[in-house]
């Protein structure tokens, strides 16, 4: 990847994360740990990979994406505003009445949001019918969805596994955040979906593993699954839950927790540190 491409990008996950604080800490609610994690990815699709105009949100060729994991609203909340389909001043509205951030994704409300998501596996399962409809259509478009491993516990995500192989939907690309927890702890105690990446090319998918913090990784990627005819591409992506914020990291305590004052100004000036060493490269 261009370094001054990689330099933005991660200029703009930095602020990703600055958001998803800001959003959890207003509403004194959220979940910022798997919003976090995310920051990377949701930086390269929105800008760089995707096919999308935010002065046209309902643009019927754009391409589409879905947060099956929607309790994460946070961070695609930080990447739409970043990128222009609603005021920035609105992330600190997160979950307040009157205002159009809710905790789930609302595609009624929020420009740029293509799925209304709720219940864990439901938004998977609306992406494949997304990419279903592309492929009869002969539209050429692309439906890109992010899932969490925790996920992967519902029965539902393996019924969509099935669906998108056997229609070989090669439109849609789920990326898998492999971070290894979830509210109860490690997801291997839970209710292990373990091994990830074996399960998906069992169900007939295309698999890729990658760091899910590294930039060059996730175009390669991206560049590599849409190469893929005849299948479903997953991407697993191998994550840290809480990424950038040193006392949310690897720790399950901030799946869905909201910092006080004194960490939130920690957290802030975490990723003001960071920012500042990305500019001084």
């Amino acid at each position: 990847m261009d370094a001054s491409l990689k330099k933005q990008l991660k200029k703009t996950a930095v602020n990703i994360r600055k958001n998803v604080i800001e959003a959890v800490y207003s509403a004194s609610s959220g979940h910022p740990g798997g919003s976090l994690s995310i920051a990377e990815v949701l930086a390269f699709l929105y800008f760089k990979e995707m096919k999308i105009d935010p002065k046209n949100p309902k643009w019927p060729d754009r391409d589409r994406f879905v947060l099956s994991k929607g309790h994460c609203s946070p961070g695609i909340y930080s990447a739409l505003a970043l990128r222009g389909y609603f005021p920035l001043e609105e992330i600190k509205y997160f979950r307040q009445l009157g205002h159009i951030l809710q905790g789930h994704p609302d595609m009624r409300l929020v420009p740029g949001v293509d799925m209304s998501s709720g219940s864990l596996g439901q938004g998977i399962s609306a992406a494949c019918g997304m990419a279903l409809s592309a492929k009869v259509s002969g539209k050429s478009y692309r439906i890109y969805a992010v899932m969490g491993d925790g996920e992967l516990e519902e029965g539902q995500c393996w019924e969509a596994a099935m669906f998108a192989a056997h229609y070989k939907l090669d439109k849609l690309i789920a990326w898998i955040d492999f971070n290894g927890l979830q509210i109860d702890g490690k997801i291997t105690d839970v209710m292990s979906p373990v091994p990830i990446p074996e399960k998906y090319r069992a169900f007939g998918w295309n698999v890729i593993e990658v760091d899910a913090h590294n930039f060059d990784e996730i175009e390669q990627a991206y560049a590599q699954a849409k190469l893929v005819k005849g299948k479903p591409t997953a991407i697993v992506a191998h994550s840290i839950k809480g990424k950038g914020v040193s006392f949310m990291e690897n720790n399950p305590a901030w799946h869905g927790s909201a910092p006080n004052a004194e960490q939130y100004a920690q957290a802030m000036k975490e990723l003001d540190a960071a920012a500042s060493a990305l500019e001084a490269e």
